[in-house]
């Protein structure tokens, strides 16, 4: 039986409209708050969140950790020795996000603690970052088995973590390292050579995308392109937390 439409249940005194659900079409399409320009950077992500998902009603990293812990959303989440979340400043004004935890992290619990993790602490001092003074995580927070690249499926469950992540700390620039950290956020299916070298607007926030540091072990060629990346993610880092100091923030 056709469900009666808005007319007949407003026009019919004695139908009862709490029985029926709304009209689809009766206000028009809604708007995307993820493309309200009115709206700050994190709240414009934080609505990429489903709307039936826990993680919009956490207010701290901790939270989502300890919902983490418990959550099996794909079945490499059943495998895992350790769900790895994140690690340093919960405030940083640059966040780090890789593409999946490896056999070290998964047995830590904490992203790049492995050889890449070591090379990415070498990049950031080279530049003048201290580890503790950014925020790391990945696209994923379990490990592949066998290191494989992320599946789909995967990515799609995992990656509202994430939007709650950036939501919470707030940098001011966001450096994907990896192809599959890179496509992930910004929903593209590129290569990491069209990605990379340039700034993209990530939703308000300035992202740049560059080698992993795991591949820059085993293929040191990509080591100049990366230097020249991280050179420029300095340059933009600087100009934006000068420019919040001057502001007051």
């Amino acid at each position: 039986m056709d469900e009666p439409s808005a007319s007949v249940l407003l026009a019919d005194p004695n139908a009862d409209a709490s029985d029926h659900p709304m009209p689809p079409d009766l206000f028009g399409a809604l708007p995307d708050p993820s493309q309200d320009t009115t709206l700050s950077p994190y709240e414009r992500i934080e609505a990429l969140i489903p709307e039936d998902s826990p993680l919009r009603g956490f207010t701290s990293l901790e939270e989502v950790r300890d919902w983490l812990q418990e959550t099996v959303l794909v079945p490499i989440d059943a495998d895992r020795i350790k769900p790895v979340l994140g690690t340093g400043d919960p405030h940083a004004d640059l966040m780090i996000v890789g593409e999946a935890p490896g056999a070290d992290e998964d047995r830590q619990g904490e992203p790049f603690v492995g050889r890449a993790g070591q090379l990415l602490n070498k990049i950031l001092e080279a530049v003048n970052f201290e580890r503790e003074e950014v925020y790391i995580t990945n696209i994923l927070k379990s490990r592949p088995p066998n290191n494989r690249d992320p599946l789909p499926a995967e990515v799609e469950a995992h990656i509202p973590i994430l939007y709650k992540q950036i939501a919470l700390v707030q940098p001011k620039v966001i450096l994907a390292v990896g192809k599959s950290a890179g496509n992930g956020l910004l929903g593209k299916t590129s290569s990491l050579a069209s990605l990379r070298g340039k700034f993209q607007d990530y939703y308000g926030v300035p992202l740049l995308v560059t080698y992993h540091p795991a591949a820059l072990l085993r293929n040191p060629q990509w080591k100049r392109p990366t230097w020249e990346d991280v050179k420029l993610l300095r340059t933009r880092y600087d100009q934006l937390t000068e420019r919040a100091r001057s502001d007051g923030r």
